[in-house]
């Protein structure tokens, strides 16, 4: 064996150019596939997670018809035996009510449609982390009456700035249109500019006196001390109430669902394309070494040497170089997560369309100890199969027509 590896290694660095090239390609490769798949990871949790945190929750109970028409009268019946319900729930980490309805908030430059989100403001901090999405100013708890918070983009497009008085309209619970003149306390920027451009938060208390004699809830924001618990917690709700609807995040968010479950698609799509590239570069690379050293196999299999041990011989050259490869590479790009996971990965270039499309412009690689060993795995194994062809054109070479070839 030890005289098979010192051939091997001997014969891989005749054409070192040439090696050393495919080395370095399996090394690219390699590195770029991991990161790409832990870059895609991170986006993929982190979005979840912020959704899930700072907005959504892990469930949400409405009326039955509230997420369809939005119409203010549309609101929880008997929503204090529904909290005292969630009071005695040990599943449940905290809650929040919300009072929402679809409206129009007009400014001295225009008029734009909006949702209204009425919060209790001890509540929504213990909850969910909204909060800390401010960019300027105070959040709802400022001293300032009928206080407003609204998004950046909206802002922008309102040409609107901290002090200014918006008047916010909306039906009320009889079906009247409302309006109420409201002082912007400051500006918000969540990770979806769409987001912030359609809702604004104002206090629970000062909508409710715009929307109805008694105080409304359309909206309970339940937060699980486990994300798995929700199914069963929504299942619970469900049976135990009537008049409502409990919803998971899944089902509340079906887009935020797809993403989760196409992180591990994508991430067998990405190792596959590696796989495809470097199998073809280490057959490619083998049979221009086989071709050149037809008459060396011929002379070798002639004076004694066992087709299988040529066999294993240049399946040794191909495992010496995917290795190589595939050690260096993987170690770089575990260096490089390493480093992103705790820095980020600022993608302020692409930060505009990002932000369209949800996501934040600061990316927190994430790949799992099983993940790069699956991974590893996986391209080591496809790309030695890569090499079964071109060793078993070796163990049929012709000693005779061999020595015939130039």
């Amino acid at each position: 064996m030890k005289t098979l590896l010192t051939i091997a290694w001997r014969n891989i660095w005749r054409h070192p150019a040439r090696s050393s090239v495919m080395i370095i390609a399996i090394v690219v490769g390699l590195w770029a596939g991991v990161v790409t798949v832990g870059i895609m990871n991170g986006m993929m949790i982190q979005r979840t997670n912020y959704m899930i945190e700072s907005e959504i929750t892990h469930a949400q109970i409405h009326h039955p018809e509230f997420l369809s028409e939005g119409y203010s009268r549309l609101y929880i019946p008997d929503h204090g035996n529904i909290t005292a319900w969630l009071d005695e729930d040990e599943r449940v980490q905290s809650y929040t009510n919300r009072t929402l309805t679809d409206g129009m908030i007009q400014s001295a430059v225009k008029t734009s449609g909006i949702r209204i989100r009425g919060v209790d403001i001890e509540a929504e901090r213990a909850t969910t982390t909204f909060h800390e999405n401010m960019t300027e100013g105070e959040y709802l708890d400022s001293d300032i009456s009928n206080a407003v918070i609204v998004g950046e983009a909206l802002a922008e497009a309102h040409n609107m700035d901290i002090g200014h008085r918006v008047v916010l309209t909306f039906e009320n619970v009889d079906n009247e249109l409302t309006s109420g003149a409201y002082n912007i306390v400051g500006f918000f920027r969540s990770a979806s500019v769409n987001y912030d451009e359609r809702n604004v938060f104002v206090r629970a208390e000062d909508f409710n006196r715009l929307l109805s004699p008694e105080p409304l809830v359309h909206e309970i924001a339940v937060m699980l001390n486990h994300e798995e618990m929700a199914d069963g917690f929504v299942n619970d709700v469900n049976s135990t109430f009537s008049g409502i609807e409990a919803q998971t995040w899944r089902q509340l968010s079906p887009e935020l669902s797809m993403i989760v479950e196409l992180g591990g698609v994508m991430m067998v799509v990405i190792t596959a394309i590696i796989m495809i590239a470097l199998a073809f570069g280490i057959l490619n690379t083998m049979l221009m070494a086989l071709f050149e050293r037809m008459r060396e196999l011929g002379m070798l299999i002639s004076i004694g040497m066992s087709r299988m041990r040529v066999f294993a011989m240049i399946m040794l050259e191909s495992m010496i170089l995917t290795f190589s490869g595939a050690i260096v590479g993987m170690g770089i790009a575990v260096l490089h997560l390493s480093y992103y996971k705790d820095a980020g990965m600022n993608i302020e270039v692409f930060a505009g369309g990002a932000a369209q499309l949800g996501w934040d412009h600061i990316i927190y690689p994430v790949l799992t100890t099983n993940e790069y060993v699956a991974i590893l795995s996986v391209v080591i194994c496809i790309t030695l199969l890569a090499s079964v062809y071109p060793a078993i054109k070796g163990v049929r070479v012709n000693p005779l027509e061999a020595s015939k070839s130039n």
